[in-house]
């Protein structure tokens, strides 16, 4: 069936809960697994009278780069532990569901598999939906996990 699954994180508790779910499903079927993290490519911001310059930038970035080997180094810990064979991505993407797509592309994966926050509402408005962006733009399964 699957044998390559690609597990995208954003370390929260339910990411967590899906990539040990995507792992298991990995087990089961002797697939391996590559876990993405998305550096969200920061623009610069203007304010009234202060502007963020480069060298703030980009330690926002090595905070966000170091912040995503933690969580995707969990999710190598748990395949490890499961035996399931693994590799990471931390990358730089305009939005973090181009980069899961073009991860998934460039990984050569044939699903996604991913967890819903669920939000409802105003904060889905406000905050978007990822995995809805991934379901609607991908053009491999994804399989959501809740």
């Amino acid at each position: 069936m699957f044998k390559h699954i690609l597990i995208p994180t954003d370390g929260s508790p339910v990411a967590n809960k899906a990539a040990k779910a995507g792992i298991a499903l990995a087990r089961r079927l002797g697939a391996k697994v590559t876990a993405y993290f998305a550096i969200e490519d920061l623009q610069p911001i203007y304010v009234e009278g202060y502007a963020f310059n480069q060298k703030e930038l980009d330690g926002f970035e090595e905070g966000a780069r170091k912040a995503g080997q933690k969580h995707v180094d969990a999710i190598g810990k748990m395949a490890k532990t499961a035996g399931v064979p693994f590799a990471s991505v931390v990358a730089k993407a305009l939005t973090p569901y181009e980069g899961i797509i073009a991860a998934a592309k460039k990984r050569k994966c044939d699903v996604i598999f991913m967890a819903s926050h669920g939000r409802r509402g105003i904060s889905r408005l406000i905050m978007g939906s990822v995995t809805q962006k991934v379901l609607s733009h991908a053009k491999i399964p994804v399989v959501v996990y809740r």
